[in-house]
């Protein structure tokens, strides 16, 4: 079921949980490994929780992400498919056809594999809006045959900054990915991943193995911390991290 929703700025904010679950085999990794310098127990496994974000405001209704999509999606050799965006927007009374923005923040498979169905945008009526840095990355050909071809009569296509809706702002946020962005919401930042585990909360210098720039990771994932008042972030356990006082939610 969708979390409690919660109001930043006079945007009401939905935390949707698509998924649970470990890594698959393909890319597990131990956790000293995946995160370099942190410290965790002994055999501790990661379990991820994959959130997607739904906001309401005045200029309309706004997906941030879409989640690992079906059992045939680009993030089945890893993934814990099938995703349930759809119920859990269904839970919160949102069709797919209500949505009039998506907000890609990355072209990772368990963040964008939901953006299509059957070849289709999953979202009919929707603008899909990405980095045009992300597109660029030639790290991203197999979403970009998956995903980004089908959608391409409704791409959003921005460059370090944008107001897709008055009072939801996107902003580049490299490292994990070139074209990587976050959202920004009133006090609230919505952080893609930015930030992976909770142990970079506390370190942001602690490295993700699979970040595309670790170095720019790290400066992102640093000043993203440091001014934030609350996260919202794609798979702690909890979707919302509050970081310092001055929460306004």
């Amino acid at each position: 079921m969708p979390y409690q929703p919660r109001v930043f700025a006079g945007v009401e904010v939905v935390a949707l949980c698509d998924a649970v679950g470990p890594m698959g085999a393909a890319i597990s990794r131990p956790l000293p490994e995946l995160f370099p310098g942190g410290s965790f127990a002994d055999g501790e496994d990661w379990i991820l929780h994959f959130h997607c974000h739904l906001l309401r405001a005045a200029g309309g209704t706004v997906l941030v992400d879409t989640g690992i999509g079906g059992l045939d999606s680009p993030a089945s050799g890893w993934a814990p498919v099938p995703g349930r965006l759809e119920a859990e927007l269904a839970a919160v009374g949102v069709t797919p056809e209500d949505v009039d923005v998506v907000v890609l923040t990355h072209l990772h498979s368990d963040h964008a594999s939901g953006a299509v169905v059957d070849g289709a945008p999953a979202f009919p009526n929707a603008r899909y809006v990405i980095q045009q840095t992300e597109l660029d990355w030639s790290g991203g050909g197999l979403m970009r045959d998956r995903v980004i071809r089908p959608l391409k009569d409704a791409l959003q296509i921005v460059h370090r900054t944008a107001e897709p809706v008055p009072g939801i702002r996107v902003a580049l946020a490299p490292g994990h990915t070139p074209g990587h962005q976050i959202v920004e919401v009133g006090d609230l930042i919505i952080s893609g991943d930015a930030l992976l585990h909770e142990a970079q909360l506390a370190d942001p210098s602690i490295r993700y193995l699979y970040d595309d720039d670790q170095e720019t990771a790290v400066k992102t994932r640093t000043a993203l911390v440091n001014r934030a008042t609350v996260l919202a972030t794609g798979h702690f356990t909890n979707p919302f991290t509050p970081v310092r006082s001055g929460d306004t939610a």
